[in-house]
């Protein structure tokens, strides 16, 4: 890991600095493409084609009810740490859900606003390198608390073509209405265009890698019409660590990500006493045995560390960097989560791993990478939920209101505006259809 002293850098230097890797979408985008334009178009032929073409499998059936699928068979362990990850998800996202708003603005003048869920959802679950139940989990939760009425989830096939029993069980457990068993651009496309057996989702939510990224971000400007969570990159951790910071602590926080995938970008930002080079051969022991050690070094590779003078320059570089994952290990951490304006998902404290917040302490995981922390939130009931806004105007109000309605609709020279008021302001009570209500 290359190492820099903040204060000797220019402005430039740290803007440059907090720069990820270019992703070249552009050659990705004309790839993905002629698999959205063939998905919506043909349907599941296409799904099919595309899934024996990138992988090797093709699964009978494609879509699957969870609902009406056996119990999948499960060692107790797993599923009792699934369950236990369930109850703290749920737990922690049931507390999200919106209390309805309602004002009097002025007299006779009420003003609501309401949520709404979602019709259809589509929840995207990686496989790849790894399998991911732990993102069904923190997709499938919230969807299901907003009360959306059809979770789609679509994950690649296993080489048998069929899905693990993780993602089975999880699924049941979320009330997911239909389980595509179909991966990358073409099961996204299959989401947002829908196709027969499977409703067209109005959002899509979920990771991937960059051909899931491209296809929703071409989907969402497209004549879909569907939404997606956020824009995504590769995943990342920011760790702060002071001098009392354990060097085996930070170090493996640092490998919990970048395990993830070659392009994973980890930052420490370390304050004087820290001992750095400590830290540098904790991690190479922990190398030694990792499963997923060729990964992480080729991420370590374009990573690197930063030396803060304090804690007040370790956070506004932080901010700056504004990551995807952010560990506070330093003292008293939880008097300075203040400090933090910037970031994904913070873990505060020495006790609290970065891999807490992945599996099961009940925060979400789907989280704005790439620095979009500085203007996106991470995965939430909300991410499920529409707001409306509604008005009630009593005879009274309307008068109230009148003036100024009538004088900004004559402003703007919107005079059918103006007479939408006045018609009713110059009616007699039983003339509206309504009786004299007030």
């Amino acid at each position: 890991m290359k190492d820099y002293r903040i204060r000797e850098r220019t402005e430039e230097e740290l803007q440059e600095l907090c720069r990820r890797p270019v992703l070249e979408l552009e050659e990705i985008f004309e790839q993905v493409r002629p698999i959205l334009e063939e998905v919506r178009r043909e349907g599941e032929e296409a799904v099919r084609r595309y899934t024996r073409r990138f992988d090797g499998t093709d699964p009978d059936p494609l879509i699957l009810h969870p609902a009406e699928e056996p119990e999948a068979g499960l060692p107790e362990p797993t599923r009792e740490a699934i369950d236990t990850a369930f109850r703290n998800i749920y737990r922690f996202h049931k507390a999200q859900l919106p209390r309805q708003t309602e004002v009097e603005t002025m007299p006779g003048v009420r003003c609501r606003r309401v949520s709404r869920p979602l019709d259809t959802v589509g929840l995207y679950v990686p496989g790849g390198t790894a399998i991911l139940p732990s993102t069904l989990l923190m997709l499938g939760i919230p969807a299901a608390l907003a009360g959306c009425r059809n979770i789609v989830v679509a994950t690649p096939p296993n080489a048998e073509g069929g899905v693990g029993p993780e993602i089975r069980y999880i699924a049941r457990k979320v009330g997911a209405s239909h389980l595509l068993l179909a991966g990358g651009a073409q099961a996204v496309a299959a989401m947002a265009w829908g196709m027969e057996g499977l409703p067209k989702a109005d959002k899509i939510l979920g990771p991937g890698n960059q051909y899931v990224t491209a296809a929703k971000m071409l989907l969402q400007n497209s004549r879909a019409q569907v939404a997606i969570d956020m824009p995504a990159g590769p995943s990342e951790v920011l760790v702060i660590a002071d001098a009392g910071a354990d060097p085996r602590f930070v170090a493996a926080d640092l490998l919990s990500q970048a395990e993830h995938g070659p392009d994973s970008q980890v930052v420490l930002v370390y304050l004087p006493g820290f001992d750095r080079q400590a830290c540098l051969d904790a991690l190479e022991a922990q190398l030694a045995d990792l499963p997923r050690a060729e990964i992480a070094r080729q991420a370590l590779e374009h990573s690197f560390s930063v030396e803060a003078e304090s804690l007040e320059e370790a956070f506004d570089f932080s901010n700056r960097y504004a990551p995807e994952h952010l560990v506070v290990q330093c003292k008293h951490a939880e008097e300075q989560a203040g400090r933090i304006r910037h970031a994904g998902s913070v873990f505060l404290g020495r006790w609290t791993p970065e891999s807490a917040g992945d599996y099961a302490s009940g925060t979400n995981h789907t989280l704005p990478t790439y620095g979009y922390a500085r203007m996106y939130s991470g995965v939430s009931v909300d991410s499920f939920l529409k707001q409306i806004t509604m008005q009630s105007l009593s005879r009274e109000g309307l008068r109230n209101l009148a003036p100024a309605v009538e004088r900004l609709a004559q402003i703007e020279g919107l005079e059918g505006h103006r007479r939408a008021v006045t018609i009713r302001l110059e009616s007699r009570g039983d003339e509206s259809g309504h009786g004299n209500e007030d």
